[in-house]
């Protein structure tokens, strides 16, 4: 079976389509090991591009509980999570709108024939409910998108969508007609360890900036016909099967 589709389009979310935030991570971390939010502190440098499970570990330890404690605890992480963003819905919704174009993008895409996904750090069901808040789901098939409910490792990641993109289609996802569109440096090493193509958005660190870190290409905005352009260019063409 022939691909009918122009190409798979992976998402990153926090900082590529909605801003990142910080402070349901700080709120849950508190929750999940019992420590004052004052008092949760997060390590340098391992925050963003990294997958909730490494962040939250991470974070623990750095607060002062022991790394066996870090370990065990992760497991309530996921429903004090649900039940802190569930609480601050309205908050979510006001603090973390979608970024401007983010949506007419994704529907852009769609209307173009390209499939779309997701590849985040965030547990799936925060990365439901982060998209579904901020309105981008309707063209997002979430079913072959990999998160960090998946895999400690964001490296690790890639696989999921490839198997869920082959059990789903039928035939093999091809790495050189799939983009993966984020934010940080981990967005781009991440594509390149999976062999992807990788267009970088300049919502948080400068053109400059993410240049150092080689992606295929960099756009300043989520605008259709400037993400379309950029996808065009970093994907290979469509091969004959």
């Amino acid at each position: 079976m022939g691909e009918t589709h122009a190409g798979l389009v992976v998402w990153d979310v926090d900082g590529t389509l909605i801003p990142a935030d910080l402070r349901w991570l700080r709120r849950a971390v508190a929750g999940t090991y019992h420590l004052e939010e004052s008092d949760v502190v997060f390590p340098t440098s391992r925050v963003h591009g990294y997958t909730d499970e490494s962040i939250v570990v991470d974070t623990a330890i750095a607060s002062g509980v022991t790394d066996v404690a870090a370990e065990e605890g992760f497991s309530r992480y996921a429903a004090v999570l649900m039940d802190v963003m569930s609480h601050g819905e309205a908050e979510l919704a006001r603090d973390q709108p979608a970024y401007p174009g983010a949506a007419r993008t994704i529907a852009a895409l769609a209307d173009h024939g390209y499939v779309q996904t997701a590849l985040t750090g965030n547990l799936r069901v925060s990365a439901e409910y982060k998209l579904a808040v901020a309105g981008l789901d309707a063209h997002l098939d979430l079913d072959i998108g990999a998160f960090g409910s998946d895999a400690r490792d964001r490296f690790d990641l890639p696989a999921f969508v490839a198997d869920r993109f082959r059990a789903k289609f039928g035939y093999p996802l091809d790495p050189r007609r799939t983009v993966i569109i984020g934010d940080a440096p981990n967005d781009i090493a991440t594509a390149r360890y999976a062999g992807f193509g990788v267009v970088a958005v300049t919502h948080r660190l400068t053109s400059e900036e993410l240049w150092e870190h080689s992606p295929d290409a960099i756009v300043d905005r989520l605008e259709p016909d400037m993400v379309l352009d950029a996808i065009r260019a970093t994907m290979g063409p469509i091969s004959n099967r």
